[in-house]
């Protein structure tokens, strides 16, 4: 069961999350990519929120800090981007994939809209 694609939440992995966890939500109707695939890994931070701004994706990734100055930036100079989701490797260790699996499943199913310039916290 997917959504409309004028109304899903659209993300990018960040490249420490391994790429199972794009595919098995692709595999459950929402629209995930990984940074493994595109921009790849080791891309500048800059680089990776680059392409989600223009792919219209909100970033997953543990990197609080660095994200969320380069979102800042961004907004600072009149710029949007996608939205920010921000995780801890405390509460999903990346040995559980399963576990951030079903948070972000359950993040995709309850979150109307992106969330453009916003940060949003698994």
């Amino acid at each position: 069961m997917g959504c409309a694609a004028s109304n899903c939440v659209r993300l990018l992995l960040d490249e420490m999350y391994p790429r199972v966890i794009a595919s098995e939500l692709h595999a459950r109707g929402h629209d995930v990519v990984s940074v493994h695939d595109w921009p790849g890994r080791g891309a500048s931070d800059e680089d990776v929120l680059a392409y989600a701004r223009g792919q219209g994706r909100a970033v997953v990734t543990e990197n609080v800090r660095d994200f969320r100055a380069v979102g800042e930036m961004l907004n600072a100079a009149g710029e949007s981007h996608a939205g920010l989701v921000f995780t801890t490797p405390k509460r999903w260790p990346r040995s559980n994939a399963g576990a951030l699996i079903g948070a972000l499943d359950e993040l995709l199913k309850t979150t109307p809209e992106q969330p453009t310039d916003g940060e949003l916290w698994l």
